[in-house]
Parts: structure tokens; sequence; C-alpha cells
């Protein structure tokens, strides 16, 4: 597959088949991922991977986060999105979740149904595996932007293997509970997780496809 191809095909996959990915597997994906730039070459990222009983027990204390804190925990920087979203940002949030309640048949008023919706993430979406990202606290901006990459990695990578990704900042809002779940050292911080498996490609919602600005909507050409 060609590096276009897989970032064509690659969306945020929101149904996953029940079908188990190897150790084997992983390991592979995660070895070619690897290869992806840092700067000064810290690969400062770490990854935990979980599945079977050890997936159900980390949604468990997801699960038991929110229900007690329903706003999710304390995010400090590491907040999913700005508090005061200006345009044109706003809307293309606003879009993409509005395309996919559609795709859902999940009306606007239907709050309930909503927030079910997003319960879901932290089943994973119903994938065998689930990743973990994490970082050591010293490490700053410009080292998030690397494991960005190194996430970008592992899902390109995937898309190859013809595995499908979901990258989850939703877990961020259980940050404090699962570092304390995966008794991390306190220089460490969970950043987001991500969802693996094979994509249930009859599921309504993975037909999703968001939209892209122009190439002129968001580049200045100088000199050339």
């Amino acid at each position: 597959m060609k590096v276009t191809d897989a970032l064509n095909s690659r969306i945020s996959t929101r149904a996953f088949l029940d079908t188990p990915v190897s150790k084997e597997t992983i390991t592979e994906l995660l070895e070619r991922a690897s290869h992806s730039p840092s700067g000064g070459n810290l690969q400062p990222w770490k990854v935990i991977v979980v599945a079977g009983e050890e997936k159900e027990a980390a949604s468990m204390a997801a699960k038991m986060a929110l229900a007690n804190n329903p706003k999710g925990e304390a995010e400090g920087e590491l907040s999913i999105y700005p508090t005061d979203l200006k345009e044109p940002y706003r809307s293309r949030r606003y879009k993409v979740g509005e395309d996919m309640y559609a795709l859902l048949g999940i009306p606007r008023e239907d709050k309930a149904a909503r927030f079910q919706w997003l319960v879901n993430n932290f089943d994973f979406f119903g994938a065998p595996v689930g990743l973990f990202f994490v970082m050591d606290e010293c490490m700053g901006k410009g080292q998030f932007a690397h494991l960005g990459m190194f996430m970008q990695s592992i899902a390109l990578v995937a898309a190859e293997m013809g595995l499908a990704t979901c990258m989850q900042e939703a877990w961020g809002m259980a940050r404090t509970s699962l570092h304390k779940h995966f008794e991390l050292p306190e220089t460490d911080v969970l950043y987001c997780g991500m969802a693996l498996g094979f994509a249930d490609n009859d599921a309504e919602v993975n037909q999703l496809k968001t939209d892209r600005a122009s190439v002129e909507e968001f580049t200045s050409f100088k000199g050339i």
C-alpha cells in the first residue's frame, strides 16, 4: 500500500469486529512505527497494550471515574480541545459530530443516547486491543508533536497491515484514575488511548469520512 492510499483510507474507526489480533502482529506493528521521526532521537513515547481482562479492567477504571465525575477529571494543559474554540475550528468540530450522529440516527435532543455513544469510547468501540500512550512529564510540547507523529505512524502501518485504528483523546477524561490503575511512576503522564483491530465495514458509523480544507485555505506560498 502506498502512503497516500493509507492516508486516504484511514478513518477514525468506531466499530470493530471481535476478531483477535496476535501479540506478534502488534509487536511487528509497533516495531515498524518506531521508525517514526523524533527530534534528537529522544523517542519519548511509551506504550501500554491491553487486551482481554486487562482491557476490561482499564475500561472499568475509566467508567468508574466518569461515573464519579461525568465532566471528566482535571486535564490541565492536556485538555482535548481549547476552552474557547474559534472559527473555523468550532464549525469543523461541530460538523463532524453532527455528521456522525446523523449516520447513527441519534437526534440532537436525545442527550442520553449521545452520552451513551460517548461511553463507547471506553470500550474501545469493541476493538479487541487498546493502546495507551505515556510520556515522562519532563517532556515538552515538542515531544508531544513527536508522539503525535508516532501515533500516526501506527495508524498508517496498521492500514497497510489490514488493521483499523481510532485515536482516542477521550481517555484523557480519566487520566488520573488510569495513572493509578496502571501504577505508573509519578513522573509519567498518560496522554490518550487508541483502539486497534479489524473494522466492521458494515457498521454505518464507519462510513463517516470527514471533510478536509483545500490547500489554498491553509497554505501561503512565499517566493514560489
